[in-house]
């Protein structure tokens, strides 16, 4: 009787009832079939696709480097918004984040900080230079302020998790001399949160760089608005030498993270 029952012994359905398991599979192919149709993936259509990109890379071997100036220029420019957004998104980020720190605000308080986050982080960094580019013309400052904005949403939301991590030991004490909220934020939270201050700050550097040669597409400055004017002119060599290039940033931008970031810990 108990050999039967082992031999016929089935583990559980997952799902809860037999029936659920194939439903919902049948369901998520369904749903998946749909998007191609809707989406009109059709391999025709990507066939040709194939073909005329082979035709745009014909046209691009040998990339042209004889126009450096304007490559140099939306280069600097590039490095530039990367840095100064970083430094504005810093300065920013740390207030906002002390702020949505659960440990150490009122809730009141902590809900407006994390409103401010949520807020800074709704809309991917396109839409935001789209906007930015609207509202104070085209250029570098738009691609700033729209990666400043980027960073306060993503600076402030790690850093107040990790404000919310650190050992309250050391806040009670420095609360029990009688010590002001000022205080307690400077003696007491700082010294424990600034290595991931620093650390945050570097990764931060590192991924305006990479996004600031894509803002600028749009139109908000950098190398990006160097590589949309030579794909408008079908200048197609002297795109492919700005891809080179921008690949050769984030390269840089990688080594000098990953440096920065062993000397800090």
């Amino acid at each position: 009787m108990t050999a039967t029952a082992a031999r016929t012994w089935r583990p559980p359905s997952p799902w809860g009832r037999p029936w659920v398991g194939p439903v919902v599979w049948t369901a998520i192919i369904a749903f998946l079939v749909w998007n191609v149709a809707s989406l009109q993936v059709d391999p025709a259509r990507i066939a040709r696709g194939f073909s005329r990109f082979g035709t745009v890379a014909a046209k691009a071997f040998p990339p042209s480097f004889e126009r450096f100036g304007i490559l140099a220029t939306g280069v600097w420019e590039s490095i530039e918004m990367a840095t100064l957004s970083t430094l504005f998104g810093v300065l920013l980020g740390i207030p906002v984040a002390v702020l949505a720190a659960r440990n150490v605000v009122p809730l009141p308080v902590y809900a407006g900080g994390r409103l401010v986050i949520t807020l800074a982080r709704t809309f991917h960094e396109l839409i935001v230079a789209i906007i930015f580019v609207k509202a104070v013309g085209f250029g570098p400052l738009a691609g700033t302020l729209t990666l400043t904005l980027n960073s306060l949403g993503f600076f402030s939301k790690l850093l107040a998790e990790q404000i919310e991590t650190i050992d309250r030991g050391q806040i009670e004490a420095i609360r029990a001399t009688g010590a002001s909220r000022a205080k307690v934020l400077i003696y007491g939270v700082l010294p424990q949160v600034l290595p991931r201050i620093v650390g945050l700050t570097i990764y931060q550097w590192d991924i305006h760089l990479r996004q600031s040669t894509i803002i600028g597409i749009v139109g908000a400055g950098g190398i990006g608005a160097t590589l949309y004017n030579a794909f408008a002119r079908y200048d197609y060599d002297f795109a492919l030498a700005i891809l080179l290039v921008i690949v050769a940033i984030v390269l840089v931008g990688e080594a000098v993270s990953a440096i920065a970031r062993k000397r800090v810990q």
